[in-house]
């Protein structure tokens, strides 16, 4: 028996071993599909420039959206102050800040040409990632640009060069899902890619107010981070007449098929709620003069997706008449700044710009210490850049109980078309049953055990484990399986069939598997578990660093891995009622924690949820609840249960007695019928 069992062991291994790999292969084919249907409708009902005209500004007003800035923010008073000023032969050097927001300041560096006898033409210089520490303080990323910014002022241009949030020198974030697990980001819409472009805005502010600066004579460039700001500042601020972005621009299909997503930080990235490719954003440039500029080996934004971004966008300037306005350079090497590319902006900016095109023999130099072009010697003790991310976005504050129906439907039927649209929008169109097939089903001891599998997606399948009793049941209790949950290990002689023991084991331990079936016996009510993608049998490679990736991939598709999973619930609902034995069965979900919060969402979507029982749940998705993205910005738990209470019964388990406000006063409310039990 012992070499019985240890054979099944083996056996189980290899499919379980088997499984993650074709679910990993599944999930790579999800991608290449979802991003080929987001890429292939990319402009594609762009004909004509009328077209584009009509367009336009609909998509600057969600590409403002997807980073944070609609509405735009106040444009507060700048308050700058110049802290210091460094003196060369030809030009002079203004270590300066200001406020892009009251206490969030920007340090920068302004290099001005000496001996103007008007306004002069001007270079804004947005920084790459780069640290630069000096005796273990941070004096900004400007520093390492500083060349760009004198070989400009020597050459007849002002230039501001300003830090970033993430490597200025008040030290922020921008790697809130990259690398800190603040997948709260997602769900407030926040992209750190918004404050540096707010915060490019702004400068561009204070520039205007330089009578040094001719300000129908402004240019933008930048390189790798930098340039994805100079792409994300110019589609967003038509003060911008020329545009030089440096390795700064990739689309999707580098970026989630080929995996550049992996290399980079989430400033390069809008909150994709619209499932724009980034053509797009760098059509929104045209007819302005732009110029591309990338390296052929460069990694984080291969030279593929490059040229791919080139065609799309070429086809726009070519609506206007005015192809040669835009540019591209490519050069030799991998992802450095070098005078290869540099030379080709300067020229640039000389042609549109100064509207001259001199031999260019001057080369871009350092000339300073970066402590010389440090701004502060003390860092501000009000300022906010280290905690901007929680409140660049705001969250939707929460509202006060409705004191009559009439106002509970009207906030009910917003946040519904809301949360559908900007939160679920990536959902498929069809509304279906799904393809549910049966892989097997056995009986033992009056018990009949079956597994399915539900077509939540053409790439997503998903397992569905029942026991029950008769061919047909009135009632079926569906649990929704943690996303951690491991089977049953098999440490026994049952004498069960290897199927049996593997439906067994996806219901948890032992005890628990014989109170169920004990149940089923005894009430007649089927048990169901349910693994949504990712998790039990169909869950992929468990490396943390791969899974932070993956759930990456989905937000850069307009979705996230629980905004899919909170489908998958729905799908499942739906493919049982296409089971005869269940076509009339009330499904009764149960579910905790994340999982919890995805069923509660599932709920207000499917009417074939007949009842939720959740425990453990947070009562806030900013702390412990799943991710998805902008829900935050209209709703938070305790109002999706508001909801859900009132289309179906609802036992909740609250890990906290906190944060329940909201619910409760609904509940006591005459506004809103809810059946909700709490539960300890």
């Amino acid at each position: 028996m012992r070499q019985i069992l240890a054979f099944w062991i083996v056996v189980l291994l290899s499919v379980k071993w088997c499984a993650a790999e074709t679910s990993d292969s599944l999930l790579a084919d999800y991608f290449k599909v979802r991003t080929a249907q987001i890429s292939n409708s990319s402009l594609t009902n762009i004909h004509t420039l009328a077209d584009w005209q009509n367009h336009r500004s609909e998509l600057r007003r969600q590409s403002a959206e997807m980073l944070g800035l609609d509405p735009m923010p106040e444009r507060t008073d700048l308050n700058p102050v110049v802290t210091g000023k460094i003196e060369r032969d030809d030009f002079t050097v203004e270590k300066l800040h200001f406020q892009s927001l009251p206490h969030l300041y920007v340090t920068a560096n302004l290099y001005v040409p000496k001996n103007l006898t008007k306004p002069a033409p001007t270079v804004l210089y947005l920084c790459g990632h780069t640290a630069v520490i000096t005796n273990g303080v941070s004096v900004g990323n400007k520093t390492a640009y500083q060349h760009h910014g004198i070989w400009f002022a020597r050459n007849g241009y002002v230039c501001l060069i300003v830090d970033t949030v993430q490597w200025g020198e008040i030290r922020g974030h921008h790697w809130g899902t990259y690398r800190e697990g603040q997948w709260w980001w997602n769900s407030r819409g926040y992209t750190p890619a918004g404050i540096e472009t707010w915060n490019a805005i702004r400068a561009l502010d204070y520039l205007e107010s330089r009578p040094e600066v001719d300000a129908d004579r402004i240019g933008v460039t930048g390189r790798s981070g930098g340039g994805a700001y100079s792409w994300f500042l110019a589609a967003m601020d038509d003060r911008v007449k020329v545009i030089a972005p440096v390795s700064g621009i990739t689309d999707l299909q580098n970026q989630v098929v080929d995996g550049s997503v992996d290399q980079h930080c989430d400033c390069m990235f809008f909150v994709n709620t619209y499932r724009w490719d980034y053509p797009m954003l760098a059509a929104l440039c045209a007819p302005r003069p732009l110029m591309l500029g990338n390296a052929d080996a460069d990694s984080l934004f291969p030279v593929s997706g490059v040229m791919r971004t080139r065609e799309a966008v070429k086809r726009i300037y070519g609506l206007y008449g005015a192809t040669t306005n835009f540019g591209l350079v490519m050069v030799p090497g991998p992802h450095k700044d070098v005078q290869d590319l540099q030379v080709p902006v300067f020229r640039w900016f000389n042609i549109h710009l100064k509207h001259e095109d001199p031999v260019i023999e001057m080369a871009a130099v350092k000339m300073f210490a970066p402590s010389e072009l440090k701004v502060f010697e003390k860092i501000p003790d009000d300022q906010i850049n280290t905690t901007i991310q929680e409140s660049f976005v705001p969250k939707a504050k929460s509202p006060e109980v409705p004191k009559s129906a009439a106002a509970w439907n009207n906030l009910r039927d917003n946040w519904l078309k809301e949360i559908r649209a900007k939160c679920f929008g990536a959902w498929p169109a069809d509304e279906s049953a799904p393809k549910v097939q049966s892989l097997f089903s056995e009986r033992n001891d009056g018990i009949i055990y079956e597994a399915y599998e539900i077509q939540a997606e053409p790439e997503v399948p998903l397992r569905l484990y029942v026991m029950h009793k008769n061919s047909e049941e009135s009632q079926i209790t569906l649990q929704v399986a943690d996303a951690a949950f491991k089977p049953m290990e098999l440490n026994e002689a049952t004498g069960l069939s290897p199927r049996i023991l593997e439906t067994q084991s996806m219901f948890g331990p032992r005890d628990v598997v014989n109170q169920l079936i004990e149940k089923i016996k005894k009430d007649g009510c089927a048990q169901a578990v349910l693994f949504t993608r990712g998790t039990g049998p169909g869950a992929w490679s468990d490396d943390e660093a791969r899974q932070r990736n993956l759930r990456r991939r989905f937000m850069l598709l307009g979705q996230t891995l629980d905004g899919m999973r909170v489908w998958d619930i729905i799908r499942a609902v739906r493919g049982l009622k296409t089971l005869r034995e269940f076509h009339s069965t009330a499904a009764n979900v149960q579910a905790g924690g994340e999982m919890g919060v995805n069923a509660l969402y599932a709920s207000l979507y499917e009417p074939g949820v007949a009842s939720l029982d959740l425990c453990d749940m947070p009562s806030s998705q900013q702390t412990k609840g799943p991710d998805y993205l902008n829900v935050l910005k209209f709703v938070d738990i305790p109002q999706v249960a508001a909801m859900a209470a009132e289309r179906c019964p609802v036992r909740l388990q609250p890990d906290d007695k906190k944060g329940w406000e909201f619910l409760r006063g609904v509940a006591s409310s005459s506004a809103a019928k809810l059946r909700l039990e709490w539960v300890k």
